[in-house]
């Protein structure tokens, strides 16, 4: 291999992996919502995903009112979740919402 092939692929390689660890995940959004979310809400993990379906998840959070729905479900907590949290307690909620059969260790 040429040395441009190989940088090409070094670079593919290294975007593969990036790509990856930028994505949401629900396993960290369980972790946010124990730490962050659980004492101000008052109510386990599975108690708040399973307020709404994943299809209602999806619309609130597609509309841009998943901060706004969390704050309605537990007030006072829209202070504590950063813009940064909200993909990954997303995903949390999406994942374990009321039709998704699954439930959280939380």
């Amino acid at each position: 291999m040429t040395k441009m092939t190989k940088l090409a692929v070094a670079a593919l390689l290294g975007l593969a992996v990036f790509s990856t660890t930028a994505s949401a995940d629900a396993t960290k959004g369980q972790k946010l919502y124990m730490k962050k979310m659980k004492a101000t809400c008052g109510f386990s993990g599975a108690k708040f995903a399973a307020k709404h379906t994943q299809d209602e998840w999806t619309d609130i959070k597609e509309a841009g009112k998943f901060v706004d729905e969390a704050e309605k479900l537990c007030p006072g907590v829209k202070a504590k979740v950063k813009d940064k949290y909200v993909p990954h307690i997303y995903d949390f909620a999406h994942k374990f919402a009321s039709d998704s059969g699954n439930v959280p260790s939380c």
